[in-house]
């Protein structure tokens, strides 16, 4: 990916008599001669007593740990930037439908347009980053998120409120997709814990973003135009550390060398079993390689997280977009709805960096599918009987349902073995799963605008609860896209 800005590391030749292999700090193998050789070092390594080839080691390592710390400031950032284009909508929608005009429909289609779009460009992705790099890609969405929100409130009609809304729905689209594969290919060892904190500012940005629109709206005069532009100033910012990485087109050094340690002959993943003990099946050929011309569609591992994936994103896009309203109607003050939607949202805050480091640890994620989605149908069901005076209830039981999010980033990255897997089972599991989340809050809108409240779409989303948990179960087992669609199975 990125690597490209990053000097090997050195390597420290050892005289030994026997042929051995040691893993340097960034993942690569320091070869050494049969024993007796008396050749001069490869190119990159050092020989001890040399200070100025450890110099220049240590100024390739610094620059390597500075790279890497810049990298997980622009991931923190590109993730805040993931929803408030949305959130903020769902806060002033009643105010926005008044300003431009829109009927019940009209806001249906709105408030489905995230998933048109992430379906219609998260799939460019993958060949956009193979171009031009997964760097400059998001740099780009970070740039059209920024634009878009700028420009928005300003178009003065509904269809130009669309497009430009649709301009910045492109740029979180690519991000979106992008951010699971560098997480993979930088850091391999570590999907759990940085999905974790991928997800986590993702979760802060979108409670931020439903706590703070309103209130600063109103600051403002009441002026809902105000309300949405603010929110390009923290696009701007995110655009920044990503600048580093244009034209930048090569691999992380994860990706580029193999995130295995070799011990007499055989190769095990670090913390598997004990050095010199033999892992069957273990082989950086075949673990970080993906077979050639893999055909994600053969795996039902794939759809099956397809499924998952569309279905929670149904019940992530009805909440951010409806649930103020919701609230609202059962006579809650404006204010007050979207501090309870923000609440919603700040859940995913802790849980988003527990959840992805659990289901790591676990061979099977289902468990924590069927919580997630029993806490949803509960949470339906309170909105329901009494969506005023358990308020406070309901937006905690969603906050937690809403957690699939980050279980669904989780396991895109645990069910493909390398970073082109990773891509393209992200690639085809948001495209597909966007589609089919498509019709939900479009559907919500028009059962609220026919019925005139809220029990059928309420009905509505928790029937969709139930296959969405069918379908996270299915994909929570412990299984790779590549030995299913080898398989053909």
């Amino acid at each position: 990916m990125m690597g490209l800005m990053v000097g090997k590391e050195s390597r420290t030749v050892e005289s030994t008599t026997t042929c051995a292999a040691a893993p340097a700090s960034d993942g690569t193998e320091t070869r050494e001669g049969p024993a007796g050789s008396t050749g001069g070092p490869e190119p990159g390594h050092r020989e001890a007593g040399d200070p100025e080839a450890g110099d220049r080691g240590a100024g390739r390592s610094s620059t390597r740990a500075w790279t890497v710390r810049l990298l997980v400031v622009g991931i923190v950032l590109a993730a805040l930037n993931l929803r408030p284009a949305i959130v903020s909508l769902g806060a002033l929608l009643e105010e926005v439908r008044t300003g431009l005009g829109m009927s019940g429909t009209v806001a249906g289609l709105l408030t489905s347009l995230p998933s048109l779009c992430f379906a219609v460009f998260g799939v460019t992705a993958p060949r956009l980053a193979r171009r031009f790099g997964p760097g400059a890609v998001v740099c780009a969405g970070m740039t059209a998120i920024g634009a878009g929100l700028l420009i928005r409130p300003f178009t003065g009609s509904t269809a130009g409120f669309l497009a430009v809304s649709a301009l910045a729905l492109m740029g979180i689209a690519v991000s979106n997709v992008l951010m699971p594969v560098i997480v993979k290919q930088w850091f391999p060892d570590r999907v759990g814990s940085m999905t974790g904190l991928y997800s986590m500012a993702l979760a802060l940005g979108t409670a931020l973003a439903a706590a703070v629109t309103v209130p600063v709206t109103e600051a403002l005069g009441g002026n809902w135009e105000s309300g949405l532009v603010l929110w390009a100033a923290l696009a701007a910012a995110a655009v920044l550390p990503w600048l580093l990485f244009l034209g930048e087109r090569g691999r992380a050094p994860a990706e580029r060398t193999p995130a295995r340690e070799r011990h007499r002959g055989e190769w095990r993943t670090p913390g598997e079993g004990t050095p010199g003990e033999r892992v069957p099946g273990r082989h950086p050929s075949r673990e970080q390689t993906p077979a050639p011309g893999l055909r994600i569609t053969r795996s039902r591992t794939a759809w099956a997280l397809a499924v998952f994936f569309g279905l929670q994103a149904t019940a992530a896009y009805i909440t951010m977009g409806w649930m103020a309203q919701i609230f609202r109607d059962a006579g809650v003050s404006a204010s007050t709805a979207g501090l309870l939607l923000a609440l919603t949202m700040v859940m995913g805050v802790p849980l988003a960096f527990v959840i992805p480091r659990v289901a790591a640890r676990l061979p099977h994620q289902g468990p924590i599918v069927v919580v997630l989605g029993t806490s949803g149908l509960a949470g339906y069901a309170g909105l329901y009987f009494a969506p005023a005076a358990g308020a406070l209830a309901w937006a905690l039981l969603l906050g937690i349902a809403n957690c699939a999010f980050p279980l669904a980033l989780t396991m895109v990255g645990m069910r493909a073995r390398s970073g082109a897997g990773v891509a393209k089972l992200s690639a085809f599991a948001q495209s597909t799963g966007y589609l089919i989340s498509l019709p939900g809050p479009l559907l919500v809108g028009v059962l609220y605008q026919h019925s005139g409240g809220w029990g059928l779409p309420l009905a509505l989303m928790a029937a969709l609860l139930i296959p969405q948990m069918v379908a996270g179960v299915l994909a929570g087992r412990a299984r790779t896209v590549e030995e299913e669609a080898a398989a053909g199975r």
